[in-house]
């Protein structure tokens, strides 16, 4: 099992945090972590904030490696990928084996092919899917873009069992997979992919939101007549010794990072929606959200 040592010295979480993202580079939980490390710093809100990737199993091997640090002095980002992926593989780590801190926002899913995909918009994408579809493979960067490939085969009539999926460590390797050929469509992270589409290299079809995003020139899949507006939300999550008072320094910690300009900057830029809610809270939603993700498995699956 891989495995990272949470930031040494210090006697509380003000001295040395260790920012875990649960994936490999250039994903959207390593780029939730770094903006994270960077406000910090801007700030001085930690003495020393280190960010470790720690990929594999669609983010439930960091589970299991926070999962077993004794010090407070670790925040792993999670949320629905993680629940997706414990569900999907049956993995022996799940998210309530650390303890949930704060949620933070959540972001939306995009849509996405090559650009130099014959399929200009999505009805052209689902057509082709439709006519034969394991010979369309789509790839993402954990469970919960293909929880949300999942549900947009649903709503079109498209089996799951019979779509090629192939999954890719992180929204990195998912765009690299869109870009060699490997794949030709995902439901990747609006984050992840927005820049690949400005530059010129990927085209978004849809982006799957309720409504549409300020700024952006592409339609919601409500808007086309597709109802999937699934959202991927991102969590706080410290080792499951932390204490009570550790807890609310920690909340305390990430209210004082997000408040802050930079923060307000990363928001914007990747087209989040800020989310806030503190431990208490997020230990209910957790729980309904695993719920949730379990019933749509079972229908997936029937």
């Amino acid at each position: 099992m891989q495995s990272f040592r949470s930031a040494s010295g210090g006697s509380d979480v003000r001295s040395n945090l260790t920012l875990v993202a649960p994936a490999a580079a250039g994903g959207g939980w390593d780029t939730f972590q770094r903006e994270m490390q960077m406000a910090m710093r801007e700030h001085g809100l930690v003495g020393n904030v280190q960010v470790v990737n720690v990929p594999g199993a669609g983010g439930t091997i960091a589970i299991g490696n926070v999962a077993q640090l004794e010090r407070a002095n670790t925040l792993m980002v999670g949320g629905t990928g993680q629940i997706a992926a414990q569900i999907q593989f049956g993995t022996e780590s799940v998210i309530t084996d650390v303890t949930p801190i704060a949620r933070v926002v959540e972001e939306y899913a995009m849509i996405t092919v090559p650009a130099e995909s014959p399929h200009q918009d999505l009805d052209s994408l689902i057509e082709a899917w439709k006519d034969e579809p394991s010979a369309l493979a789509w790839t993402g960067g954990g469970s919960f873009d293909q929880l949300v490939m999942t549900d947009l085969a649903l709503a079109v009539d498209i089996d799951p069992g019979e779509t090629t999926y192939i999954p890719s460590d992180g929204g990195g390797e998912a765009i690299q997979a869109l870009l060699n050929g490997t794949a030709q469509a995902t439901a990747g992270g609006f984050a992840d992919m927005l820049p690949q589409v400005q530059a010129g290299r990927l085209r978004g079809l849809g982006i799957v939101a309720s409504e549409p995003l300020e700024g952006v020139d592409i339609p919601t899949l409500p808007d086309l007549g597709y109802d999937v507006t699934l959202t991927n939300w991102r969590a706080m999550f410290a080792p499951p010794t932390t204490t009570e008072e550790e807890i609310v320094e920690l909340e305390q910690l990430i209210a004082e990072v997000t408040a802050t300009p930079e923060w307000k900057d990363a928001v914007a830029r990747y087209h989040w929606r800020e989310v806030p809610q503190g431990h208490d809270d997020l230990v209910e939603y957790v729980r309904s959200e695993t719920e949730r993700i379990q019933e749509l498995f079972e229908e997936i699956t029937g």
